[in-house]
């Protein structure tokens, strides 16, 4: 058997992200643009809910708002695989998601005092 079929030398281990995901490809809820805002809602994890390192992870950065660009630019992970990951979160209710609405060409208040704040903090 060879054992170089589980490894494109473009792409890196093929195998690695369909595992960390659970054969999962695609988020369940809406899709998640790369300007969203991520942030924590700070619900402690529950005792029964077994987070992979991964999920642990992006957890921890979401703590402070963080667009989902910069959130995976952060991990060694391909943008697919965080969208799931962040979408197992948002799941179960650890993660919220912060879009701006559309309210004429004013962007959401909320949204713009916590990128105001993420700045700030830089």
């Amino acid at each position: 058997m060879n054992s170089d079929r589980w490894l494109d030398q473009d792409a890196g281990p093929v195998v690695r992200p369909y595992t960390v995901t659970r054969g999962r490809t695609r988020p369940r809820g809406d899709a998640l643009d790369l300007i969203v805002v991520l942030e924590s809602t700070g619900i402690p994890v529950s005792p029964r809910l077994r987070l992979d390192p991964e999920h642990r992870l992006l957890l921890g950065l979401c703590q402070k708002p963080i667009t989902f660009a910069d959130l995976a630019s952060e991990v060694d992970l391909p943008v697919g695989v965080v969208r799931v990951l962040v979408d197992d979160l948002r799941d179960e209710n650890l993660l919220r998601v912060l879009r701006p609405t559309p309210t004429g060409d004013r962007p959401d208040e909320l949204v713009l005092r916590k990128l105001l704040h993420g700045l700030r903090a830089l």
